[in-house]
């Protein structure tokens, strides 16, 4: 079986389980999913990108799984496409869109990410989140260029791959990921490969410190110790080489460049 064919698979596996178990049961055997409790800063941070970014503008939501970006960005004004490889997920997608008013606002496909079959200068945005590591980025980003306006902006939220940690408890899970996605979380030279295709890569740092808040995320100190952790990344995360410790980055491409 392919990568393309093994991602497929797991994310249809994945949505079959969550449409066919209660969320104690599908949280217990999708453990990882606890971790995304303590991302309220990045959280916050691509929000604020969207509601900057989106209104009266054509956008992708690429590889949009569930399809709750691709809700927000309908709700904030913009006219989204999703694609996604997964066929479940994209049923899905369109099912929410239906329950909440937006699917005159919304287009989803099942779609190879890497073979776009967009025309060129298609988008005013692009919305990444968290699936670039599932890709081939020698295919996925000269896609994206293509396909992105000239004066266009594509946002990435993505994990990082330099903590040891963090790498550790990947390789302790081998059940939570494809193994194409565990070998190609993210580094530095990602982003400068992205540099062959944009003009302007620019990138920001979350949660290091604020991961230690996850054991207390069912109890009723979460928020303050939630709160005063990330006043630690806030500090820690301004130092070079420390920051690479993060468990997450958001990097934004835009002055897509033509290929020649």
């Amino acid at each position: 079986m392919n990568r393309k064919e093994q991602e497929m698979q797991f994310h249809n596996m994945r949505e079959e389980d969550r449409s066919c178990m209660d969320e104690e049961s599908f949280l217990k055997k999708y453990s990882n999913k606890k971790y995304y409790a303590i991302q309220r800063k990045s959280t916050e941070y691509i929000d604020g990108l969207i509601e900057r970014s989106v209104k009266g503008k054509t956008v992708l939501d690429y590889c949009c799984g569930l399809g709750a970006m691709s809700l927000q960005m309908a709700q904030k004004g913009g006219i989204v496409y999703g694609i996604d490889i997964s066929d479940e997920s994209v049923k899905t997608a369109e099912a929410e869109a239906k329950k909440a008013g937006v699917a005159d606002r919304t287009n989803f496909s099942v779609m190879d990410a890497e073979e776009l079959q967009f025309p060129d200068n298609t988008f005013d945005v692009i919305l990444c989140s968290g699936v670039l590591h599932h890709l081939d980025l020698d295919n996925a980003y000269p896609e994206l260029a293509r396909v992105l306006k000239p004066g266009g902006l594509i946002i990435c939220g993505e994990a990082l791959g330099y903590n040891p940690i963090i790498s550790l408890y990947r390789k302790m899970t081998p059940h939570l990921r494809t193994a194409w996605e565990a070998e190609h979380i993210l580094t530095l030279r990602d982003l400068r490969k992205a540099k062959k295709y944009f003009g302007t890569v620019k990138v920001d740092y979350f949660h290091l410190a604020s991961i230690a808040a996850v054991p207390f995320r069912n109890t009723p100190i979460f928020k303050p110790i939630l709160s005063t952790l990330e006043a630690v990344d806030d500090v820690l995360l301004k130092i070079p080489y420390v920051q690479l410790m993060a468990w997450q980055m958001i990097f934004t491409l835009s002055d897509p460049k033509v290929a020649k």
